[in-house]
């Protein structure tokens, strides 16, 4: 019988990234409401990770850049080092139609990475200085990979991101010309903004499959696909085949809407593979839908199709209920 878990896992935290290392530890991060802080939690289990404690790794500066909007902290192993990817704004204000995010990483080198040993390592450089966000990185034939969202507005002016894809050098810098994979194309790529962010990967059945999500962050937000083989070259765009549908979206019959920015980890018995996302359980948002707390993070099973493809199906109805927002700031 598949295994259930609790859902929401981890309330009022978006953007979830969760990795499970070799020490049989799950490690998660996620954007806090307040957007002032990184922070890890570490389990056994995933279920464990709800009431997880947290530990700071990291706080936002007081003024300047890498101060304000904390968001969409990635974790990861590389190298015999622990790396946080993240973006970061100088302010909360917004220069033309986007923010003022670009993206950062920090180095822990303690095998524990819930320790105070975190130091910056600075901008990741991309070639151009724009608004951008979301990275993710993964190893492909011993060769390390980044993908991320940055806004290009010679190629597109409605556009606020496209995917983008480089070699790196090492975890803090790239190397080459970025190689653009994808930019909003479809209807619902495009509902109010003009977005693909949020991407992940995983590669399993001789393909590398890289999710991302598209349009607002209200109920339209969803996740669209490409697929490269995996023998292909990666850095070559028409390696890349896009899905032209959505592959993860609301699900109104559940009632949770806009799912999106996931990743991908494996249940405790390493037989599963995991999606996990955020999503809200509702509609209608009061103000700002960047600062309404309730994009709670979710986790359920994928289901892999005789062609090797996967199959997402439609957001899991909730079984845990959230009552009362406490709220995450982290103090200096």
């Amino acid at each position: 019988m598949e295994k259930s878990y609790p859902n929401p896992l981890v309330f009022q935290r978006a953007d979830p990234c969760i990795y499970r290392h070799s020490d049989g530890y799950y490690y998660f991060t996620a954007s806090v409401p307040a957007y002032d802080c990184i922070e890890i939690r570490r389990s056994k289990t995933l279920a464990g990770l709800s009431e997880a404690e947290t530990f700071v790794a990291w706080q936002h500066h007081k003024m300047g850049e890498m101060s304000s909007l904390i968001w969409a902290p990635e974790i990861h192993y590389l190298k015999g080092k622990w790396y946080i990817y993240f973006a970061a704004a100088p302010n909360d204000e917004v220069t033309g139609d986007t923010f003022n995010h670009r993206m950062y990483v920090i180095e822990n080198s303690n095998p524990n990475p819930l320790t105070p040993e975190w130091v910056e390592k600075g901008q990741i450089k991309t070639g151009w200085e724009s608004f951008s966000l979301d990275a993710t990185v993964f190893e492909h034939k011993n060769q390390l990979y980044y993908i991320w969202a940055q806004e290009d507005k010679a190629l597109s002016e409605k556009s606020h991101s496209n995917l983008y894809i480089s070699a790196m050098e090492n975890p803090w810098t790239l190397t080459g010309e970025p190689v653009l994979l994808t930019q909003p194309e479809y209807d619902w790529e495009r509902k109010i903004f003009w977005v693909n962010e949020g991407p992940s990967v995983l590669e399993k059945n001789g393909h590398i499959f890289l999710t991302y999500s598209a349009s607002a962050t209200d109920e339209n937000y969803c996740l669209g696909m490409l697929v490269a083989d995996s023998d292909a070259d990666i850095l070559d765009p028409a390696a890349w085949r896009k899905m032209g549908k959505p592959v993860f979206g609301t699900s109104y019959q559940h009632h949770v809407y806009g799912p999106g920015h996931n990743s991908f980890t494996v249940s405790e018995d390493g037989k599963t593979d995991l999606l996990v996302y955020h999503a809200r359980n509702y509609t209608e948002i009061k103000g700002d839908p960047l600062y309404d707390p309730n994009r709670h993070t979710r986790v359920q099973p994928i289901h892999w199709l005789k062609d090797g493809m996967p199959d997402f199906g439609v957001p899991v109805e909730e079984n845990r209920s959230f009552t009362e927002w406490e709220g995450v700031h982290c103090h200096a």
